[in-house]
């Protein structure tokens, strides 16, 4: 209704609409400002990034590349993907770059619509023994209609059993050898498996998504000098920007970088989202002066942080090869298919620790799987080193292993987050906290 000002007033209900979504932001915000953010594809960005992020950039289009649009008035922006672009090839060693993806999952269709046509073959690791649903049929594989032959597993090194899938490659002679995983511990075994995808005539594309980060900073694998042709990856994981995708390659042939190109737009994006194309930018500016210092302080946690968690008695996956070497840890808690990864995830909650449950190697319920999949990427943005990685375990022990009340747990717990409100590893880290107010 029009009040007598002659503004168009608000009705109560919708009002208290407004009310709902401001307050659970704000809510949200404060969980993770007093927690422990430990989901592993999860993390904050700094507050310069933050600021683009919000800019009017958030409304605007820029169809096509720097300087081919198909709207006026992206001059600004073109001078911002130009340096995107210029900048992502230098952090990633890529010969291409396409910044414009607004996901890992769009970087993995548009990769996928690049290399292969419906119906062609497919490798790739299966989900369950931690492949990324876009992998599989239920995701971007199906999407476009590729048949999937997953790699043998070898659980007790929690990667391909390299023999065994060289042999799968070669029988079942795919258009696409994938490799990568979203439970990721340690560095897959790239060189040989792509020689035997090469030997077939097959493309190798690597999913980076998760370990983005560690490999930009020099602290994991580098994939486009191991065989891969095509390296795609998440921008918000253990590489610290918003929301949002990269497409790299090694390949120096300017027709197939059309080929990219157009898969990304016209071919999976319209609208690519601008203001976060410009956050990554300026988060590959602030990695490319601290990226490498980042990448390893993550490394070194996620070491700690396993080995503290085996101290105080949990089952910590691949003990034989020292836990990790990523920034993920993965910890068993019953039976397979028990649903105790669940209960689990729930109970650190209760204690202000946010975690996700997850299928381990044998787990075939994704809903109740035996599992967690734990990551330190988001602890080490704000400060955590590896003595706090210490403490960190213990609130685990205290609630899954002593049954201490998590609202006990939960004050300690927010005690010791208090002390790391700061974002590091980006320009002007003292200057503001790192969690929005």
């Amino acid at each position: 209704m029009k009040g007598k000002s002659g503004a168009w007033a608000a009705s109560k209900e919708n009002l208290r609409y407004a009310e709902i979504v401001e307050s659970s932001v704000k809510s949200s915000g404060e969980l993770y400002r007093d927690g422990l953010g430990m989901i592993a594809s999860e993390n904050i960005v700094s507050p310069a990034v933050r600021d683009i992020v919000v800019s009017d950039l958030h409304g605007r289009y820029a169809e096509g590349l720097p300087g081919k649009r198909y709207y006026q008035g992206c001059e600004d922006f073109d001078t911002i993907e130009a340096l995107g672009i210029e900048l992502a090839r230098e952090v990633f060693g890529a010969s291409f770059a396409n910044i414009q993806s607004i996901s890992g999952t769009v970087s993995n269709i548009g990769a996928l619509k690049a290399l292969a046509k419906p119906g062609d073959n497919i490798t790739a690791v299966s989900t369950a023994d931690g492949g990324h649903i876009s992998h599989a049929r239920m995701g971007a594989v199906g999407l476009r209609d590729l048949t999937l032959t997953t790699y043998p597993w070898d659980e007790e090194r929690m990667e391909p059993d390299v023999d065994a899938a060289c042999k799968t490659i070669r029988e079942v002679e795919p258009k696409v050898a994938l490799f990568g995983q979203s439970v990721f511990l340690f560095p897959t075994p790239m060189k040989e498996m792509a020689a035997a995808a090469k030997e077939v005539g097959a493309s190798v594309m690597y999913d980076g998504a998760h370990v983005l980060g560690l490999i930009a900073g020099g602290q994991f694998q580098d994939p486009l000098r191991e065989g891969a042709d095509v390296m795609t990856g998440s921008s918000h994981k253990t590489f610290p920007g918003p929301q949002g995708g990269f497409l790299l390659s090694s390949s120096e042939d300017p027709a197939f970088h059309r080929k990219l190109n157009n898969a990304m737009f016209p071919g999976v994006c319209s609208s690519y989202h601008l203001h976060h194309v410009a956050g990554k930018v300026m988060a590959l500016a602030e990695f490319k002066e601290y990226g490498a210092a980042y990448a390893k302080d993550i490394v070194a946690n996620a070491q700690a942080f396993a080995a503290a968690l085996a101290g105080e008695g949990f089952d910590v996956l691949a003990e034989s090869r020292g836990y990790t070497a990523s920034h993920q840890v993965l910890t068993r808690h019953g039976e397979l298919d028990s649903g105790a990864g669940a209960k689990a995830a729930q109970k650190l909650e209760q204690a202000g620790i946010i975690t996700n449950m997850n299928m381990l190697p044998g787990d075939t319920k994704a809903l109740a799987p035996s599992g967690l999949r734990l990551g330190v990427q988001e602890l080490t943005r704000v400060g955590f080193t590896t003595d706090d990685m210490q403490d960190v375990a213990k609130f685990y022990a205290r609630v899954l292993l002593h049954d201490e009340d998590p609202a006990r747990v939960k004050t300690d717990v927010n005690q010791l987050k208090s002390e790391h409100q700061i974002i590091r590893y980006c320009f002007n880290e003292n200057e503001r906290s790192g969690y929005p107010e």
